[in-house]
């Protein structure tokens, strides 16, 4: 025999209060209303979540709009004996203050430590003619014989022409070498010229060796010294060619740059000029 169908609950509900007093029904409801919150505690949440029944697959709600995300889920484990790869940096990420910067090797460069500079010895100043080559010392007789003469016209045998000439001139542009003399000279005849030759010859020499063809005398001697080293005697040597004044911007330039004569071992007049 077949049941009679169920009516639903809600309206057995109704039927149930409708059939009672107003005070009972009254109390009816104030009893059930407290159901809800009894229900509500039953809803699963993190703290008491759902028991899990047999066939049904449960699936996480997405969050809701506005609300905290939740915590980043943690990274799945490495399997066993697998090497661990750090995260690469970001694009944007700057390296740590800390991190000491990578050097590349320079392949050029040296390995052996820098060598000391080489000390080179102090010119050996000479004032004696008779240590002169014959052909040097008779060449600086001759010249000191014309220069007391007074007369420029007789260097001209002894100066080079050619196209290895005697340097007058730190330009050379053809002029006659006489000429180039008398225009130097602040008399223009180059008697001034002479005297200063004389005063050149008459000063300490050095012996300049150099190499086969670069060997040669050079008068005076100051060319080949450290000017901020000079003796008082050295500068009373040197203050009979030039001034004081000079010699402060032959200081600053590191040099001696007023006339100097120049003569090779065999006997030939190489330079007689002035400047650097």
């Amino acid at each position: 025999m077949s049941s009679a169908p169920t009516a639903p609950f809600s309206r057995r509900i109704v039927t149930l209060i409708s059939r009672l007093g107003p005070p009972l029904a009254f109390a009816l409801v104030c009893l059930g209303a407290s159901s809800p919150a009894s229900a509500f505690s039953q809803i699963p949440d993190d703290a008491n979540p759902a028991p899990a029944r047999e066939g049904i697959v449960t699936v996480p709600l997405p969050p809701v709009p506005g609300g905290t995300p939740s915590a980043t889920p943690p990274a799945p484990a490495a399997p066993a004996g697998a090497e661990t790869v750090p995260p690469a940096a970001a694009p944007g990420d700057a390296a740590p203050e800390n991190a000491a910067p990578s050097v590349e090797p320079d392949p050029d460069a040296d390995d052996a430590a820098p060598q000391a500079p080489v000390d080179v010895p102090p010119a050996r100043i000479l004032y004696n003619e008779d240590e002169l080559p014959v052909p040097v010392r008779d060449l600086r007789r001759k010249l000191i014989e014309i220069a007391k003469s007074g007369d420029v016209e007789k260097l001209r045998p002894y100066i080079q022409t050619g196209a290895d000439p005697t340097t007058l001139s730190l330009v050379d542009d053809g002029t006659d070498p006489i000429q180039i003399l008398k225009d130097a000279s602040g008399d223009g005849n180059g008697v001034e010229l002479l005297a200063i030759l004389l005063e050149t010859l008459e000063a300490g020499h050095v012996h300049v060796e150099g190499d086969g063809a670069d060997e040669i005398f050079v008068w005076p001697y100051f060319t080949q010294v450290d000017l901020s080293k000079l003796t008082n005697p050295q500068l009373v040597e040197l203050f009979e060619l030039v001034t004081a004044g000079d010699y402060q911007r032959m200081l600053a330039n590191g040099s001696y740059d007023f006339y100097r004569l120049g003569i090779s071992p065999e006997g030939r007049f190489e330079f007689f000029v002035a400047g650097d």
